[in-house]
């Protein structure tokens, strides 16, 4: 990164707002938004909407893809990526350097509730158990807790990142 952009990588388990948050910041700071949903292939969809969870090898192909669209854009331009990126080593394989990690930590039961009330998404709610079992919860990072709305959130990290000049 070559220190003039800015790269935030919002991660969490499905349902934790990652999409919401990162497509507010992403307006406020103008910056690119990469949804890492949308790199998927059709056959993790296929996987994940028969309630089947992907493993580290399903997920390899799918993080590449958003490195790459990260190493195509970042020293061009400000990034936000919504990503799960629930293991460290998932962190690791996406090759950010010198970014933002923002974590929105919610529960089961939460993450339960916004996924059976979510339209029009591949993944199903049953896999929220299998999420939460392979989270690894990053240390380095800023947290934000599920008591606070989206809004409140992306007012925040500007604040804690002292973004305010993108603005």
């Amino acid at each position: 990164m070559n220190g003039k952009y800015s790269t935030f990588l919002i991660m969490g388990v499905a349902g934790s707002g990652k999409t919401s948050v990162a497509e507010k910041l992403s307006k406020k700071i103008n910056a690119h938004f990469i949804e890492a949903d949308n790199f998927h292939s059709k056959e993790n969809i296929t996987k994940m909407s028969a309630g089947n969870p992907l493993n580290d090898e399903d997920r390899r192909g799918w993080l590449i893809k958003i490195k790459d669209e990260i190493i195509k854009r970042k020293d061009f331009q400000n990034l936000v990526v919504a990503c799960s990126a629930l293991k460290e080593k998932y962190r690791l394989m996406l090759d950010i350097n010198n970014y933002h990690l923002i974590y929105l930590k919610i529960d089961k039961k939460t993450a339960k509730f916004r996924m059976n009330n979510r339209q029009g998404h591949f993944m199903p709610d049953s896999l929220i158990d299998s999420q939460f079992s392979i989270l690894e919860e990053p240390k380095n990072c800023i947290i934000f807790e599920q008591n606070l709305n989206q809004n409140q959130i992306v007012d925040q990290i500007i604040q804690k990142q002292e973004l305010i000049k993108y603005n």
